[in-house]
Formats: C-alpha cells, sequence, structure tokens
C-alpha cells in the first residue's frame, strides 16, 4: 500500500465486505491501531480470536506485501494521529523499567535507518542547493525549532544570506518571507505530527518560485510532497518526547559536506569568530 497513512481509511472501507474473522480484526485495529503496531502477529490473532494465518491473509488483502508492512502503517498512523497523553500511556509499557538503554539504544537505531535510507545523489543536491542560494531562509515551528535554531547557528557562521523564520504566531512567518522569490532557498524541517505552519509556508514559498528543500521523516510527509529535494530521518519514538538524535546527525553532515566543500571560506569565518571568542571572554579558560 502506497500511502501508509490511510491504512485507517482502508481498514474501515472493507470493514463491511469481509470475512467474520477479518471483521473481527478490522474492528479490533479501528480501535486499538496504537497498541497493535507493536503486537507480532502471533500476539495479535490471541488478542483478537482468530488464526495467524487470517492475520497475515488479512494485511496482503489490504494490500500489503505482509503482515510487517501492515504494521508499520499502523506505527506510522499512530505516530501521526496520536496525542502526547496517549503516547505517554503507551510509552509505559513499551519501555519498561530501563528509560535510559531502552532511549539510547532506540536513537542508535533510529540513526542507523537514517543512514541507510539516505540518498547520496538527494544529500548532495541538498548541499549544492544550499551553497547556491541567493538566500537561504530555515523553517521549523514545534519540537523542530529547536533543529532549525542549530542548522541556523551554523549557516550563519557561513553565510551571509541566511534568516531563520520566527513561527510564534503564524502570520508573522509570512511578514518574514513576503520577498522570498526564484533564486532563494527555502528549507523545512517538519515530523510527525506535522506542523500546518511548516507545511503551508512551504507551499507558499514555492508558488513564489523559491527552490524548496525539506527534512521530514518520510515520503508520505506532507512536505515531501512540495519539496524539490527532500532528506528523511527516522525519528520514531516509544514515548511522548520526539527523537530528535538521527535529525540532527543528518544536519551535522550537511554542515560537515558545506564546510568540505569550501575549506577556505570556512577557515576563514571561524578564524574571525575566533579572535572575537577570545577578545571578549566568551568561553571558560580552564
Amino acid at each position: 500500500m502506497e500511502n501508509r497513512i490511510n491504512v485507517l481509511e482502508a481498514i474501515a472501507e472493507r470493514l463491511n465486505r469481509c470475512s467474520k474473522g477479518q471483521k473481527k480484526i478490522g474492528e479490533y485495529l479501528l480501535v486499538n491501531y496504537a497498541a497493535a503496531a507493536y503486537m507480532t502477529a502471533a500476539k495479535l490473532s490471541e488478542t483478537v480470536g482468530v488464526s495467524e494465518s487470517t492475520i497475515v491473509r488479512y494485511a496482503t488483502e489490504l494490500g500489503f506485501e505482509g503482515y510487517p508492512e501492515l504494521q508499520s502503517a499502523l506505527r506510522y498512523a499512530a505516530r501521526s494521529k496520536l496525542t502526547s497523553v496517549e503516547r505517554m500511556k503507551l510509552s509505559k509499557e513499551r519501555i519498561g523499567e530501563d528509560t535510559l538503554q531502552k532511549s539510547v539504544n532506540s536513537d542508535i537505531e533510529s540513526i542507523k535507518k537514517t543512514l541507510a535510507m539516505t540518498d547520496k545523489a538527494a544529500f548532495d543536491g541538498f548541499v549544492t542547493e544550499i551553497m547556491n542560494a541567493e538566500r537561504i531562509y530555515i523553517v521549523g515551528a514545534r519540537s523542530s525549532a529547536s533543529l532549525a535554531m542549530f542548522l541556523n547557528f551554523y549557516l550563519s557562521i557561513l553565510f551571509d544570506n541566511v534568516q531563520i523564520v520566527h513561527t510564534v504566531i503564524g502570520s508573522e512567518a509570512y511578514d518574514q518571507m513576503f520577498k522570498v522569490k526564484k533564486g532563494d532557498v527555502v528549507l523545512g524541517i517538519t515530523f510527525p505530527r506535522y506542523s500546518k505552519l511548516t507545511v503551508d509556508v512551504l507551499g507558499f514559498s514555492k508558488r513564489a518560485g523559491a527552490t524548496v528543500l525539506g527534512i521530514t521523516d518520510s515520503i508520505h510527509s506532507p512536505i515531501a510532497k512540495t519539496a524539490d529535494i527532500t532528506l528523511f530521518a527516522d525519528n520514531e519514538s516509544d514515548t511522548f518526547v520526539d527523537s530528535l538524535a538521527a535529525p540532527l546527525t543528518l544536519i551535522n553532515a550537511l554542515l560537515v559536506e558545506i564546510g568540505r566543500r569550501d575549506p577556505e571560506r570556512t577557515a576563514t569565518r571561524f578564524d574571525i569568530l575566533e579572535r572575537i571568542w577570545a577578545e571578549n571572554d566568551v568561553y571558560d579558560n580552564l
């Protein structure tokens, strides 16, 4: 199934035209999709009261290659729809008592997934667009605002044409971007639950002729439909806290590549900054 976010719609649509056993599965998933997303086929069959083969057959009849793909779609739907409170309730049983180990291992897996799904050509093109832009706008709201600020901190050192779009009040974002035009790059960052403001601002920028770059989690993300180039970072979390480890790692790689491509500019900029930092006692001398 191409559009994972519509899995619940597909389940509801089939509900009245499937077998009795499959109807039991569908009814259970529509109410308990978040919990089911972390169940094995065996556990789901036991919970619903049908055979495991019925579970697998149901997944294929929905349009998936097998149960793991259905499970992945349910996880995506859960991340896109659940509130923070609902995620917190589910996290208690998934994490258990060893929060530190579970959280760190989850972030390690996210970084590995991100490396595996990053297209090198897209990564290189992403960097090229940033370096060739007349002006660079960075947009990130909610928890993605911290990623936008980090990226802005370093890009503003390397270039003179960078502007972070402040998104505390939605209408102000457009006030800051009314001059956006062809030749500019607008870089948007958003993860589930996706910021409507970020989605809308990127659409506005695209219509103005700017090149749109996106950092998000999936091809099903609304900004992936708008962006000229999209890079994907896994941020799946078992808790109410959005994991930013993999997105931040990807942003680090982008910054390092920009520096590698223009080492003279990078060295010159940081040499100036080091003198200023030293003159103004920015850092503590241990």
